[in-house]
This record gives structure tokens, C-alpha cells and sequence, in this order.
């Protein structure tokens, strides 16, 4: 597995990996959503890929780049869900065995989803960052091929062909925000607004329950969280991985934290302006928009709205509060 940064040309690989298997995902203005928030606001919906998140797009490069034996063998990976339906997806296609390890207690949805994607879907520890360290040590023992869900230039590769996207239909965007959990999807746009010589700040959004990340990019050195007590799943890590992180450090503008009723009002924010059901993680750049409305005043705003994969028993809680 090699941990050199992706370039843009290897993103417009990617994209040709991908033409045939996923369609372009729409950037979309909503005027309810731009005059609640007095901004030039577009929404990229990756929530409208076949996972419903953005991730399955470094699944399908990912795949479509082992060699045989892997193959044979099968991948192993840890994810809370978007992660894991994208390798679950992307391993489907490609006839490959498929083990992903979840925490206990994880979103049984999304849990449901890997499986009818044809995944083995195995419980341990209590967080993301348990069932990662859990899945290092199965990687080995079993032969498998482990699929780490940031520190693998593929899936950025594969994963940034969103912010090629944004970048070739909103040239002159002034700011993208994009949730970080692991920091793919955020690599991503910067490696692609970098590699086109675009001139978009990237603000990052990450919940104040899980903020190692935020600590750790505006510190003098990388911090391990306590927890990541956060109904967001999609940005509730602990930790930093070696690969998003040195991309980010160096190419992110800004980062914002929101605790968890603001993580909610987004959820809510985007049904009611976009008609759209976003996860915690999915609608954090709205309610960092709404958060930072002042600053943004007169810029061109793109959010990244990363997943829909929200349980019905969270949107339930979310929307009686």
C-alpha cells in the first residue's frame, strides 16, 4: 500500500475507473436554503450515489486497482458505515470476499445495508477506533487484504473525482465546506483544487464531541481524543491518519466544530430547505454555513453534503426535539 499523497492526475484516473459504474452527483442551488442563510449557497449531493455517500467512490477505485491475489483472498476493513457500504459495493462488483468489523451498537441501518451488499459484518469495541486496531491485527491473521478508510491514496484518488466535479461546474467557488472524520473526502478537495490552481478556501467541520482532529491541525502536534461521543458517525474518530492529515495540515483553510444540536438543526436545516435527508456528518457543512453566515457574506459557498444514512430511530429523536 504506498501512503504517497494522490495527484491530480491519478483523481483523473479514478474518474475514468468510475465512468459506466456511477453517475456525476448534482450541485444543486436551493433558493429556501440560500435565503435562510443570506448566502450564495450550492449543496453537492453526494448523498445521491448508490450509497448514499461519497465514499463508494474510493471503494470502486480501490477495488478496481488490486491484483488478482488479493482478490482470492478477500479485504477486511472497519467503518460505522459509509466506508464499509462502499467496500461492500465496490467488492460485489468485483466478486471479492468482504469482512467489516463495526463497533457495538453501531447504526443497525447502516449495518443492515452492508449486508445486503454481500459484506460479513463482525461487532467489536466500543468506537470506530477499537474495531480499527482490531481489524490490524485480523488483517494479518487471517491474510487479508485490510482496507484502512483514509490512509490509502486510491480512495482519496477515487473519492476526490466529487471535488473535480465541483471545481469543473463552479470554477470560481470561493469556499467548500466538507465534514472530516478521517479526512478523504477533505484530501480530496484540496488535492484537486491545488491540482487545478483553483483558489477555494477548504473549511473543514468536525463535532465538538470529536474534535482530535481540530485539536491536532490548529495545535503543534497530533492529539489522541478521549472519546468521539457524537450521533454523527461519519466524523466520530479519535484519532488522525498519517496520510489526510499532512494533506490537510498544508492545505486546509479553516476548521469549525459544532456540537450536537447544531449537528441536529443541520439535519433538520436541510430538510426543510433542500428537501434533502442528510446524516449528522452529511449536513454539518450547512450548520457550519449557518455558524459562519457573517464571514461568508458575499462568497460563493459550495457544501458537501457527504451521506443520507440516517436511522430512523436518530431522525425520530432529531425531529422531536
Amino acid at each position: 500500500m504506498s501512503t504517497s499523497p494522490p495527484t491530480l492526475r491519478d483523481v483523473f484516473l479514478a474518474r475514468k475507473r468510475l465512468h459506466g459504474v456511477l453517475r456525476p452527483t448534482p450541485l444543486l442551488d436551493h433558493p429556501l436554503l440560500a435565503a435562510e442563510l443570506g448566502l450564495d449557497v450550492r449543496v453537492k449531493h453526494e448523498n445521491h450515489n448508490p450509497t448514499c455517500a461519497f465514499k463508494v467512490r474510493g471503494g470502486i477505485n480501490l477495488l478496481a486497482s488490486l491484483d488478482e491475489a488479493q482478490r482470492a483472498r478477500g479485504v477486511i476493513t472497519a467503518s460505522t458505515g459509509n466506508h464499509g457500504q462502499s467496500i461492500a459495493f465496490a467488492c460485489r462488483r468485483a466478486g471479492v470476499p468482504c469482512t467489516i468489523l463495526v463497533p457495538r451498537g453501531n447504526n443497525p441501518e447502516k449495518n443492515a445495508a452492508m449486508r445486503a451488499f454481500g459484506a460479513t459484518v463482525e461487532e467489536h469495541g466500543q468506537d470506530f477506533d477499537e474495531a480499527r486496531e482490531k481489524v490490524e491485527t485480523l488483517a494479518s491473521e487471517r491474510g487479508l487484504r485490510y482496507v484502512h478508510s483514509a490512509n490509502e491514496p486510491l480512495l482519496i484518488a477515487g473519492v476526490a473525482t466529487y471535488a473535480l466535479e465541483i471545481f469543473e461546474d463552479l470554477p470560481d467557488a470561493d469556499v467548500v465546506i466538507v465534514p472530516i472524520g478521517g479526512g478523504s473526502g477533505a484530501s480530496g478537495v484540496v488535492t484537486v483544487r491545488d491540482g487545478l490552481g483553483a483558489r477555494a478556501e477548504v473549511i473543514g467541520v468536525q463535532a465538538a464531541r470529536a474534535d482530535a482532529f481540530a485539536r491536532s491541525w490548529r495545535g503543534p502536534a497530533r492529539v489522541v481524543g478521549e472519546r468521539a461521543d457524537t450521533f454523527a458517525e461519519g466524523v466520530a474518530t479519535r484519532v488522525t491518519f498519517d496520510l489526510p492529515f499532512g494533506i490537510l495540515k498544508r492545505g486546509l483553510t479553516d476548521i469549525v466544530t459544532l456540537d450536537e444540536e447544531e449537528l441536529a438543526d443541520g439535519v433538520r436545516l436541510a430538510l426543510r430547505t433542500t428537501h434533502n435527508l442528510a446524516e449528522g456528518a452529511g449536513a454539518a457543512p450547512l450548520a457550519a454555513a449557518r455558524k459562519l453566515a457573517d464571514r461568508l457574506r458575499g462568497k460563493t459557498v459550495v457544501c458537501v453534503m457527504s451521506g443520507g444514512n440516517l436511522d430512523t430511530a436518530t431522525l425520530k429523536r432529531i425531529l422531536q426535539a
